[in-house]
Parts: structure tokens; sequence; C-alpha cells
């Protein structure tokens, strides 16, 4: 793995259960680097991204996340490898119960960090990156779809993590909220120098936002140009 890769697949098989959903995946992402991830719903996207945060384990063939080999990924390294990266959902997965500020120290919490100080003023710098800095009293329940948006951001922000997965993260907004949180996303790559890497279905978004584009199709993966997209 070189200095600049963040991901790195070579002639990897991924499975869903039994079942081969990629064959012979040649895959990767440098440091500070956008990438869209484009395909039919069940082409294997979903499970290409869980390969990388370690849901699915790689079986078959290389691949390195943030360091992590995937081929020996052992579970109890899972929340290790996990630190390094931010997820980032369509449907949010915030806690409703409890207000940002909790489901932020949440996470700290549950990543190892102890100091009340420390994850105070970490959690009032990822709220002012991504614009709420006020907000951290408010419950999830009474945020708008853009402002949970941007609260599922802000965790994924929380450990400095060096890839930023974000799986259909505009599919359930707005065209107004959308440029918002793309805006926030390429700020948030060319500010930290943080990967992304991004499934979406809604090629516009990439007609207005451009970066590298690969396409997940009959079982494979392969580069795109933004001109050649239907």
């Amino acid at each position: 793995m070189g200095e600049n890769n963040i991901v790195l697949l070579r002639q990897a098989n991924i499975y869903q259960g039994e079942n081969l959903v990629l064959n012979n995946v040649n895959f990767q992402v440098d440091k500070g680097e956008f990438v869209y991830m484009i395909g039919k719903t069940g082409s294997g996207k979903s499970s290409l991204l869980k390969t990388l945060y370690g849901d699915i384990y790689l079986k078959q063939g290389e691949g390195t996340v943030a360091g992590f080999d995937l081929t020996h990924l052992k579970w109890q390294n899972i929340p290790q490898l996990r630190r390094n990266l931010g997820i980032v959902f369509q449907d949010f997965r915030l806690l409703t119960d409890r207000n940002v500020y909790d489901n932020l120290e949440f996470v700290l919490k549950a990543t190892g960090w102890k100091d009340k100080a420390l994850m105070k003023e970490k959690i009032e710098n990822v709220l002012t990156k991504v614009g709420l800095r006020n907000k951290g009293f408010k419950m999830t329940y009474e945020m708008s779809g853009g402002e949970q948006q941007r609260v599922d951001i802000a965790r994924a922000l929380l450990n400095n993590p060096k890839l930023i997965l974000a799986d259909e993260p505009t599919g359930n907004l707005d065209p107004d909220t959308t440029d918002e949180i793309m805006q926030l996303l390429f700020n948030i790559c060319r500010d930290y120098n943080t990967a992304v890497i991004m499934a979406t279905h809604d090629y516009t978004i990439i007609g207005r936002y451009p970066a590298r584009v690969v396409r997940i199709d009959q079982g494979g993966i392969k580069e795109i140009s933004v001109a050649s997209m239907p």
C-alpha cells in the first residue's frame, strides 16, 4: 500500500453470504480524493462499502483500508478500523431519544474517549464545521432532513477520519438541501484531506459537482468519465 492510498483492493472477490456479488475488483482511492460510485440497485455498491468498513469479510484477494488489512481483519480489530472511517447513511441512523450533543458524545464514549472537556471541545468543533454550532441541545426528531444529515456528517467527523463512506447521503433530501450537503462534503474533502467515496443514483449531482466516477456493473467495477454517463 502506497503512502497516499487510503483504499486498495486487488483481485478482490466480494461475497454476500455465499453469493459472489463482485468479481476481480481492482480499486484504489488516494488521500483527499472524492469518488462517486454509481450503479443500479442490487449491483453491489452497498456490499463494496460494507467490505470497506468491515461489515462483510474479504474472503478472496487483497484489500487494505486506512492501513488495515481486510483479508486478515479480526472482529476485535473492526472498532479500530472504524475509528479511521466516517460512515454517512441515507437514513441518518441517529438516536431519536436524545439530543444532538448526546448523539455525538455517545459515539466518542463508544470509541474510547474519556475526558469530558476534550469531548465537549470536539463536539463543538464538528458542529461548527457542519453549520450547527448552537444546535447541540435540539432533539434529532425536531430537525429537518438536511439538519439531521448534517448531524450524521458531524458524527462521521468525530474521530478525524481518513475516509468517509457516504451511502446515498442525499437520497431523501430536496435539491437545495442536497446542494448544501454536497458543498459540505467537498469542503471536508478539501479542508481535511479526507477521502470520500459516495454511492449515489443521482447523476445530476455529478454534473454539478464533478469528480472521479466508478461504476459497479455486471459484477465488476470500472472507471468511467462524466462525459460517458447516461
